[in-house]
């Protein structure tokens, strides 16, 4: 058991259902938000958080309320970027760290491909979601959550 809660980025999140069978085995709460919401059965310790369809309103709700031994789940890096400054862990979907050590560079990236795709020089997307894509998840965020 830990007091870790997992906020979790999910209208585009791959691995909704991985995060929700770690927290069956730790126990840990797990906040699951977006703007459209999703089934999450009868799980007490599971809140489905719809948020308005405002830009970064999904952002908003969880930044105001994640705290130092929280974990985030998101690709967003600017929402890292903005966990991070509030103490907690994040994470992407594929399992990768985002950490102060690494979070300017990844929004350096950021930037540079979005004005690549401006030029057309960049068409987006990456390579398809994996199984160990999943796996790496899967350890990415029991390590995150043992702390």
């Amino acid at each position: 058991m830990t007091d870790a809660r997992i906020f979790v980025d999910a209208d585009a999140c791959p691995v909704r259902d991985e995060v929700l069978t770690v927290s069956d085995r730790l126990g840990c709460e797990v906040f699951l938000v977006s703007n459209r919401g999703f089934r999450v059965t009868d799980r007490p310790k599971v809140h489905n958080i719809v948020v308005s369809q405002d830009l970064d309103a999904a952002d908003d709700w969880i930044v105001d309320r994640v705290a130092a031994q929280d974990v985030v789940v998101t690709g967003d890096i600017p929402l890292a970027s903005r966990c991070l400054e509030a103490g907690a862990r994040v994470i992407d979907h594929k399992g990768k760290p985002f950490t102060t050590a690494n979070i300017g560079m990844a929004l350096s990236m950021r930037e540079l491909m979005s004005d690549l795709r401006a030029m057309g020089e960049s068409k987006g997307g990456g390579p398809a979601f994996t199984k160990q894509d999943r796996s790496r998840f899967l350890e990415a965020l029991d390590r995150a959550l043992r702390g």
